[in-house]
This record gives C-alpha cells, sequence and structure tokens, in this order.
C-alpha cells in the first residue's frame, strides 16, 4: 500500500478539497499543516516553491488540481468513461472560476472595496454559480454531478462553497437541490467526521 503525506497550510484554501478526496474514500494519510514562518523554513524542498505538495512513496507531485485529480484515479473516485471524466474537469474549473472571486474579496485590504465585492458576491455571482452548479446536478438526475455515484465533481463543488457558505449562509436558500445535495455528499461517515473535528478557519 502506498504511504501519502500531505503538506499545506493550517487551514482549507486549495487544499481542503484534497483531504476531502481522501477522506471520502476512506484512505490514510499524514496531514501536515503549517504556519507561515515554519512554511518558510521548508518553502525550498517543494517542488515549485508552493504547497500543497503530496508525497507518494517520496515522490513528490504538486498543483492542487493535479493531486486531486491524481488521487480521485487512485481511489475510483474519478469517473468511469473519459466523457465523465472531462465533466469532472469542466466542474472543476467552474468551482475555479469561482475561487478566484472569492479569493479577491478575502485578500482585499480596503474596507470599502471589501463590501462592494461581498455585495457583489451575494447578489451576483452566488446567484449565478448556484444556478449553473443546481442546473447541471438536475440535468444528472438531482443525486451526483457526474455518473450515478460519487465523485471528484461532487468534492469540488462541496469545496468551493465552503467559504462562501462561512460569510454568507443563506446563499443556497434559494437552490434548493444543490443545498440538499451538499448535505447528503457531508453527512457520509468518513466526510462527516472529518468536518466537525476539523479546525474552524476563514478560509
Amino acid at each position: 500500500m502506498p504511504t501519502y503525506k500531505f503538506q499545506y497550510f493550517d487551514g482549507r484554501g486549495r487544499g481542503e478539497i484534497i483531504r476531502y478526496v481522501f477522506h471520502a474514500a476512506d484512505k490514510d494519510f499524514e496531514d501536515i499543516r503549517y504556519d507561515f514562518p515554519t512554511w518558510a523554513t521548508i518553502k525550498e524542498s517543494t517542488p515549485f516553491g508552493q504547497i500543497p505538495v503530496l508525497t507518494v512513496d517520496g515522490k513528490k507531485l504538486a498543483q492542487s488540481g493535479s493531486i486531486a485529480r491524481y488521487l480521485a484515479r487512485e481511489f475510483g473516485l474519478a469517473g468511469k468513461t473519459s466523457w465523465e471524466q472531462a465533466l469532472i474537469d469542466q466542474y472543476m474549473g467552474l468551482a475555479g472560476d469561482l475561487f478566484k472571486e472569492v479569493i479577491k474579496f478575502y485578500f482585499e485590504k480596503d474596507e470599502g472595496k471589501k463590501k462592494e465585492l461581498l455585495k457583489n458576491l451575494e447578489d451576483v455571482l452566488y446567484p449565478k454559480f448556484c444556478g449553473f452548479f443546481q442546473n447541471a446536478l438536475e440535468k444528472n438526475g438531482g443525486n451526483y454531478f457526474v455518473g450515478s455515484g460519487l465523485t471528484l465533481g461532487d468534492l469540488a463543488v462541496i469545496d468551493i462553497f465552503d467559504t462562501p457558505l462561512h460569510h454568507s449562509p443563506k446563499l443556497m436558500d434559494a437552490f434548493p437541490k444543490l443545498q440538499a445535495h451538499r448535505q447528503r455528499i457531508l453527512a457520509l461517515p468518513n466526510l462527516a467526521t472529518y468536518v466537525q473535528k476539523r479546525k474552524v478557519t476563514d478560509i
């Protein structure tokens, strides 16, 4: 059996989807979390001077999307056909588009601009993306985003709304099927246990 070591900051950010894959698949891994001072001391040991990094039996892999897709393939969460894999990539890309907007809000220092960004998120972007995701879910039958079982596509959608729901808890109220999907996936035993115990962070 391979041994997995996962390195990331002590928060969710770009690393949480990888933790979701491990927990959803019920696979053991070493979850190494850094604060910023400690990260500075190990930065040069990473492939590209950034994290997350996954080490598998001594071999290192960087880039969050690459890591998540690799693990999904290893654990049977990557789709059953090349078309399903493409759909998963599609939803990961859409989630990435939303993540970029959320990051702009979180790292904005000017309070006035920050309020404007939040208003745009809540009034325009969250409804837009929730609509995209709910429509896609409905077209696939309402239970999963791809195929007939849990995939990385579902985990990508769960992950992307973690931070928005932290500051805008009602954003899914007008999208009941998307909300029900989230509740159902996060109720899976291994995911539920992890989410209940994890450290609460803003992002």
